[in-house]
């Protein structure tokens, strides 16, 4: 295993979301109001050429196994951006990756200006929300900005 990390290019599209809804899948939360059934997830490339956004890969020997990213979502306060789109395929997690990949996107928030941090989970993403709160993520009570995930249940917040 040699995991390599690097932005996402136009011709990682169909894989990383055939990743995303495959990760989808195996927790059963396929389901509306999640990035499952948002059109953009057949072209993050695009999606992430927004100004202030950027999208992390992983990859193992030049397959995709991993992504996370940062996105100006919508009714943000405009120093706040939001953690989008962590999933790490199943034989990779426990590894540290989904960590990297985490702080990578951080690092990269605090340089593109950002002051905080906000994400949208869900209660079948245990392992992930632990994660979180391990990287200083705290639960908050609503809903924040306008990504149209309707589906999500858990809101949390970190200052950067």
């Amino acid at each position: 295993m040699r995991i390599t990390y690097r932005h996402l290019e136009k011709k990682d599209n169909k894989e990383i979301a055939d990743l995303i809804r495959s990760v989808f899948r195996e927790f059963c939360i396929a389901r509306p109001g999640t990035v499952y059934f948002d059109p953009t997830t057949d072209d993050l490339f695009t999606l992430f050429q927004a100004p202030r956004s950027v999208y992390w890969l992983a990859e193992d020997e030049g397959r995709i196994i991993g992504g996370c990213g940062v996105y100006p979502t919508e009714n943000l306060p405009a120093d706040c951006g939001e953690i989008v789109k962590l999933y790490l395929l199943a034989p990779y997690r426990k590894q540290g990756i989904g960590r990297q990949l985490l702080e990578m996107s951080i690092e990269s928030a605090r340089e593109l200006g950002y002051k905080q941090l906000y994400l949208e989970s869900l209660p079948e993403l245990g392992k992930a929300i632990s994660l979180y709160q391990k990287e200083g993520f705290s639960f908050i009570d609503n809903k924040m900005g306008d990504d149209g995930h309707f589906g999500c249940t858990i809101w949390m917040l970190k200052d950067i």
